[in-house]
């Protein structure tokens, strides 16, 4: 394994690829330690202490850590994937988007550059959303140190640029990098915070938080953790194989065809993608929940408490997205009209399903029951980080709360872990590094050079030395 990791190192494009992606994430945890002008880091580590558990634990976690802190990266990458998702939906609804995404890459680069004014719009509308938390907080800390209306300026102007250059540095990782540029900040806003985890996780354990039951808690918790990475790599390995058989035909003097093949479709084709995005647009509106004009209206202030991590509203509505998103991301980046008219093309068809509709019919029944229950792994997975810090709050809800009432206490109340052993940071992490993998493994083995897997081979030339 170490001889195949030098392989890496052996390719100069490669090499420079891998040490371009490691300087580019370096660079990314540098602005993570410059804060924003005119905060008070002692007073804001209090309030976030005060609101652990909360939304903002959700945020701060795609961050890196860096909402906390309050850095001029604290927004991360999420106005960016916010982004994404809006043209995403309007490429679907909106026929002339639609039009100008197939016109190729002219179009792609149009709604490109699209995107990345909506992400300073939105970067623009978040950061005065967290100015005017600050400044108009219930606690009474004083999280500022400068006026209102000076620190509302910076803060807006800080957190917005920093967001343009996050922006900016995902794109170059994907250009010029190692590929999946936004991917690899958010895995690295996550795996930052695991030491951080991994140290609450510790302090319990030497407090005894759980009393005498704390050994067996802290080892089932570490058996739970291996566990949900096994079934991670499970689920993200598993795929449903089509048979797909090309018949014999004569091109000039060859014949060609008449092999067998398969067509393989991933259980969860969508990958980490649907979480982000359903994660994206519930972290919207929790920006403004702790704002001084949302608590004095009742309507509001009923809707975003309904709205936090672990109320069952949120939840309910959480799963909802996953679902949707699931289908939706699964809609655009595989189209079976298009796999069956080139199998068509190229005389291939599936055995005991006729060419054309019916095997677009075929393949679209199969992509929809596997992408159901790749919503329902998703869906696993992210409800149990929920069950790890505070629970499903079930005796919340209006006329059957208390029917609720005499469910055991971790059900409800969840047992206080800190976030970044739950399922949702697994899954991206994972899911992540396997991909980055496959890219790295993918370059290795195009210059005939062994991958990773030991099942990978080695690859050989037109001809054999």
């Amino acid at each position: 394994m170490f001889d195949k990791f030098l392989n890496i190192f052996r390719i100069p494009d490669l090499r420079n690829r891998v040490l371009f992606t490691l300087a580019m994430l370096a660079v990314y945890r540098l602005g993570g330690h410059i804060p924003t002008p005119g905060i008070n880091p002692e007073m804001l580590a209090q309030y976030f202490q005060q609101m652990a558990g909360s939304s903002l634990g959700l945020m701060d976690m795609f961050t890196g850590g860096n909402l906390r802190k309050l850095t001029v990266f604290a927004l991360g990458i999420m106005p960016y994937i916010t982004a994404s998702i809006i043209f995403q939906l309007l490429t679907v609804i909106y026929e002339p988007l639609a039009k100008l995404q197939k016109e190729g890459e002219v179009g792609r680069r149009k709604i490109t550059q699209w995107t990345r004014y909506v992400t300073v719009l939105l970067a623009i509308v978040q950061s005065f959303a967290i100015a005017l938390t600050l400044t108009k907080s219930a606690t009474g800390a004083p999280m500022v140190t400068i006026s209102s209306g000076k620190f509302i300026f910076l803060c807006v102007l800080t957190l917005t640029t920093g967001t343009a250059f996050i922006m900016w540095l995902g794109e170059q990782i994907t250009e010029r990098g190692i590929g999946n540029g936004m991917s690899l900040l958010i895995f690295t806003g996550i795996v930052v915070g695991l030491p951080r985890g991994i140290q609450d996780l510790w302090e319990k354990a030497r407090d005894g938080a759980w009393g005498g039951f704390t050994p067996v808690a802290i080892a089932i918790l570490v058996a739970l953790m291996i566990a949900v990475v096994a079934f991670i790599v499970f689920v993200e390995r598993s795929e449903r194989r089509i048979p797909v058989q090309y018949a014999k035909r004569i091109v000039g003097r060859r014949m060609m065809g008449g092999q067998s093949t398969h067509l393989p479709l991933k259980v969860n084709s969508g990958g980490v993608m649907p979480v982000i995005f359903a994660s994206s647009i519930l972290s919207a509106p929790l920006l403004f929940a702790n704002a001084q004009w949302v608590q004095n209206i009742t309507f509001f202030r009923k809707l975003t408490e309904g709205l936090r991590p672990g109320e069952p509203w949120y939840e309910l509505v959480q799963f909802v997205a996953i679902i949707f998103f699931a289908y939706f991301y699964i809609s655009i980046v595989f189209r079976p009209d298009d796999i069956a008219d080139n199998m068509r093309k190229y005389g291939g068809f599936i055995p005991g399903i006729r060419p054309g509709r019916r095997t677009s019919d075929y393949l679209n029944d199969i992509l929809t029951r596997i992408t159901l229950l790749g919503a329902l792994y998703l869906i696993i997975i992210t409800l149990i980080p929920t069950m790890l810090i505070s629970g499903v709050h079930l005796n919340h809800l209006w006329l059957i709360g208390p029917v609720f009432d005499h469910l055991p206490s971790w059900i409800t109340n969840g047992l206080g872990v800190n976030f970044y052993f739950g399922g949702t940071s697994l899954l991206i992490v994972v899911g992540v590094a396997m991909d980055t993998a496959n890219q790295i493994e993918s370059q290795l083995i195009m210059r005939h050079y062994d991958g990773f897997s030991p099942k990978s081979g080695r690859v050989r030339g037109r001809r054999s030395w």
